[in-house]
């Protein structure tokens, strides 16, 4: 699933330059950037498909620093063009950065943001995020990443509000989109805003891709727990945590159990994991509760109870948050999904075993860009909407909250 939000006022309000135009993309390469990656906006605006009703791109490639350019396999790349090009470029793509520790060349962040300063839309793939973030241009927006870096693009850059759950953001006139293939994704989506569902289609068909894909990337998470954990005294306390998920227990408990104060376990918490623990047992409570929907047939009101939520409406709150489903739809759609030989079965009429390894979350889904949300994680109430979601990255919290099971 992809998100678009309103971009701020004064990004909206910023005039594109008179030398700049959309349909004028640099495409910015780094050496030890992935060839894949690289490839996807060289493939997408640099070849003329408008005999298959395409509106044709410009591309501009450029090297983001002295080449030549290494990639993938050894191979070596040699840029037409430097970091004067994105200067002409009312679109700048970042494919790809080498390393999410490593920063990024400074004349390179620099052009970036005179780029965006003169009204340059800027998109970030993968990775690219990353070089974006570094160039203050994500600071107070939503953006992701590929999930397996999300952790480090949110501990990195605490002002980012970072969810690895989409598979691109939309931010007006700043792009950011999941790994690898969801670059694809972010630049259909970049030619469906220039020139309509017809002219992405068409580019969809020639690429042999979905027009939109459904769903987000969620559904790749790999949830382990850090491995740095495995050798803290917490990780016996989240073990415990895991294994009695089906038990009405809060943060409070497990910071007894940790023989630390709440704010102390909170703070040595999301040090390990980049998660609050009440966001993290939210999480694995819904996790938890997916995992019986799939694989048995107990009812909603059940698989309740036996995640450790108070009500099934306190279950279908925050399954329907963090998956975008209600737990009867989900339940739906998983079976309707799967090959008939696939489902289990038990000639006992016992539902199957549940998996013990519980995984870890990485954040809860992203709220409206309209929400001023800031550098720590917590647990936020609308009473307008009396509604709670989550934030990974959000400045509101609420006094005296301890669960919401």
């Amino acid at each position: 699933m992809s998100h678009d939000s309103t971009a701020a006022p004064e990004a909206a309000a910023r005039k594109l330059s008179g030398r700049r135009r959309k349909e004028i993309v640099a495409v910015l390469l780094f050496s030890g950037g992935p060839i894949f990656e690289s490839s996807i906006p060289l493939s997408v605006f640099g070849i003329d498909r408008q005999d298959a009703g395409v509106p044709r791109y410009r591309l501009l490639v450029c090297a983001g620093e002295e080449g030549p350019l290494r990639t993938t396999g050894g191979l070596e790349l040699t840029a037409p063009h430097g970091l004067e090009a994105i200067s002409r470029a009312g679109t700048v793509v970042v494919p790809a950065w080498r390393s999410i520790t490593a920063p990024p060349p400074q004349e390179a962040l620099d052009a970036l943001r005179r780029a965006h300063e003169e009204g340059a839309r800027i998109v970030g793939l993968c990775t690219g995020a990353f070089v974006l973030a570094a160039a203050g241009l994500l600071d107070g927006r939503p953006a992701t990443t590929h999930w397996m870096y999300a952790p480090t693009l949110a501990k990195r850059y605490p002002s980012v509000h970072v969810d690895p759950r989409e598979l691109f953001v939309d931010d007006g006139d700043v792009l950011t989109s999941a790994g690898t293939a969801a670059g694809i994704d972010l630049c259909l989506h970049i030619v469906r805003t220039d020139h309509g569902n017809e002219a992405a289609g068409a580019l969809a068909r020639r690429l042999v891709v979905p027009p939109r894909r459904s769903g987000g990337q969620e559904r790749y998470l790999d949830r382990s727990l850090p491995e740095e954990i495995g050798a803290d005294p917490l990780a016996e306390v989240v073990a415990w945590a895991l294994e009695h998920l089906h038990e009405q227990f809060d943060v409070e408990t497990l910071a007894a159990r940790a023989y630390m104060s709440r704010r102390t376990f909170d703070r040595r918490f999301r040090s390990l994991t980049g998660s609050a623990p009440l966001q993290w047992l939210i999480t694995q409570r819904v996790l938890q509760a997916q995992r019986l929907l799939e694989t048995s047939d107990y009812s909603v009101d059940e698989v309740a109870g036996r995640c450790g939520f108070r009500s099934p409406v306190a279950l279908r709150g925050h399954f329907r948050r963090q998956l975008g489903s209600s737990p009867a739809a989900y339940r739906a759609a998983y079976r309707a999904r799967r090959p008939q030989s696939d489902k289990p079965s038990d000639p006992d009429g016992a539902p199957p075993p549940v998996p013990q390894d519980a995984p870890v979350p990485l954040q809860s889904r992203r709220t409206a860009a309209a929400h001023a949300v800031g550098p720590t994680a917590s647990l936020s109430t609308d009473p307008a909407k009396g509604a709670t979601e989550l934030y990974l990255h959000g400045r509101p919290s609420v006094p005296g909250q301890r669960s919401a099971q």
